[in-house]
């Protein structure tokens, strides 16, 4: 399954880092951006939520909620948090079904099966695909430029 440009997203509850469940459905309202990414601690993925992190006053501009999303352990997410100093949530997709919902589910990376691709979702505040970014090369980051016009 794939989710497109133009279609409501799928509605999902997962622990964060902290173990507290989010609802992406309670966040209507507002703007969210949806960062999946293949694990914590990898040199792509914490260049990619640094800078998430790091342009995170351009997001509020725009109101936007992020949320990191891996289906790594909440245990490992809440040192990866921690240690990157994040300022927005990383929800654990442990038993792989929201990867699985949004067609970023990567059957085989360099030998780890069942990892989030790297892809990027920006939802209007009714929760409609505004922009979709799925990348086959895990090596590769978003086009954040994209993200920021998206949420224009």
């Amino acid at each position: 399954m794939s989710v497109d440009v133009g279609s409501v997203a799928p509605d999902f509850t997962l622990p964060d880092q902290d173990r507290h469940p989010v609802t992406l459905s309670a966040q209507r309202g507002r703007p969210v951006v949806l960062a999946f990414f293949p694990a914590a601690f990898s040199s792509v993925c914490t260049k990619e939520l640094c800078t998430f992190r790091d342009q995170l006053a351009r997001l509020n501009s725009a109101s936007a909620q992020v949320y990191g999303l891996s289906v790594d352990t909440f245990f490992a997410l809440k040192a990866f948090h921690t240690d990157q100093k994040l300022s927005f949530p990383l929800l654990s997709d442990f038993n792989k079904q929201v990867i699985r919902d949004y067609g970023v589910f990567n059957e085989d990376m360099i030998g780890l099966k069942g990892i989030a691709k790297r892809a990027v979702f920006v939802l209007d505040k009714d929760g409609v695909v505004r922009h979709r970014e799925v990348l086959d090369d895990a090596r590769n980051e978003p086009d954040y430029q994209k993200v920021f016009d998206a949420l224009a």
